[in-house]
């Protein structure tokens, strides 16, 4: 099953040549070497350009294990330039090569090479080279499959492809499965053997049982608001463990490190400001969080707010959660300040756009409940309510633009 990933090939279309070392990041198996080895290189030889011009190294092949060594692999680079025509570079796994950012620097000072590497871990990458050539690394972040690449593949209706998008995430191997049993013993084998095996190894982590039971808390927390105290004590209460909120924020930052998950912070909208210390954390793939718990915690509505999320993430967008507070009164009379919540605040250069997240909202007191925190926002940003259920998107009487979930994920709103 093959699946065009024209969003991302596009960008790499735009950015050839563009004096850059292009930078694809993103969880194992979403499909960053395919894009890159496959799509692209296709691409370019369908523009003329000659095989011998394209020098890919898959540096997670046994094969070339001898090129992980930095000086070995840029004199093998360096031998396949042979004249002065313009040359393509592909660079898998790249930090499999210790101080691989030498490599890419010295590359970047030949006139006639394009480079392009992907990887599996942001520390080793993104921030490693952007430190190191200052505004030289322009990074390409590949997701697993959006719902809309998942369902240009299927023949069935939105909800049975829905149904499946939400259990098994959008793995692309995942997608050309067939049975339960398959789509979860891959999940969880993967979660288990690559992922968790990754990052213990990675980052030499001793005490693998709080680990693994800090990923089951962050996994059935998705959508709620929480931080490394809140985890702490909830060791303390149900595990009777010692662990800190240090060690949990340092195993947080490996695992988002390993593009396993993402955070949005709270912000206040009136006073404009990050506040306190509690972040909601999404998983990248639906499908890796549900085989983390055994496919027993499914809560669509919790999962639909997940998908949205990532949804808004890979079109680009930067997301918080919004606080609106207003002065409200008790039931003595007292004056009091109330906190409401917007699921989402979505930022893309001058666009802002407020989301909420509803399973149904055709009962009056949910869509009041669900308009309340928009109702409250003073500017002229789009507010918008995505629910579950089938609905010819419209404008509400408050101004708040409703659509369904299909229409959002289709691009159609």
């Amino acid at each position: 099953m093959i699946f065009t990933r024209e969003l991302y090939l596009n960008q790499l279309i735009q950015k050839k040549q563009n004096g850059m070392v292009k930078i694809i990041t993103g969880l194992r198996r979403c499909g960053k070497s395919f894009l890159l080895f496959n799509l692209f290189y296709n691409k370019l030889i369908s523009q003329g350009v000659p095989e011998s011009h394209i020098i890919k190294i898959p540096l997670d092949n046994l094969d070339f294990i001898e090129l992980r060594d930095k000086i070995s692999l840029y004199k093998f680079i360096k031998s396949k330039i042979t004249d002065n025509q313009q040359y393509y570079c592909f660079l898998d796994e790249i930090q499999l090569v210790k101080d691989f950012e030498e490599v890419l620097n010295s590359l970047l000072h030949i006139q006639n090479i394009d480079v392009y590497v992907t990887g599996s871990n942001s520390r080793f990458l993104v921030k490693d080279v952007i430190t190191e050539f200052r505004g030289r690394g322009d990074e390409i972040r590949l997701y697993p499959l959006s719902f809309n690449e998942f369902f240009e593949n299927r023949n069935d209706d939105f909800i049975s492809a829905w149904t499946d998008y939400y259990t098994y995430g959008g793995l692309p191997l995942v997608a050309g499965m067939k049975t339960h049993k398959e789509k979860s013993d891959y999940l969880t084998n993967l979660f288990s053997k690559v992922y968790l095996t990754d990052v213990i190894d990675r980052y030499n982590i001793r005490n693998k049982v709080e680990f693994e039971e800090m990923l089951n808390v962050v996994a059935s927390s998705v959508g709620s608001l929480t931080n490394p105290v809140k985890i702490e004590n909830t060791f303390k209460t149900k595990e009777k463990s010692s662990i800190t909120n240090k060690t949990i924020t340092s195993y947080l930052g490996y695992i988002e490190d390993a593009f396993l998950i993402q955070t949005a912070e709270r912000f206040d909208i009136k006073g404009r400001k990050y506040i306190g210390a509690n972040k909601k954390y999404y998983f990248t793939d639906t499908g890796l969080r549900n085989a983390r718990l055994n496919f027993r915690q499914i809560e669509e509505s919790h999962i639909m707010e997940n998908v949205i999320y990532n949804e808004l993430k890979l079109r680009g967008y930067n997301v918080d959660v919004g606080v609106v507070e207003y002065n409200s009164k008790d039931n003595n009379g007292k004056s009091k300040k109330t906190q409401l919540e917007c699921d989402f605040v979505a930022n893309l250069g001058n666009e802002k756009i407020y989301i909420q997240s509803a399973m149904n909202i055709s009962e009056e007191k949910k869509k009041k409940q669900e308009e309340s925190s928009l109702l409250r926002i003073n500017d002229s940003f789009k507010k918008i309510i995505i629910q579950k259920e089938k609905i010819v998107p419209h404008y509400d009487d408050n101004g708040i633009y409703i659509t369904c979930l299909e229409d959002f994920l289709m691009g159609k709103w």
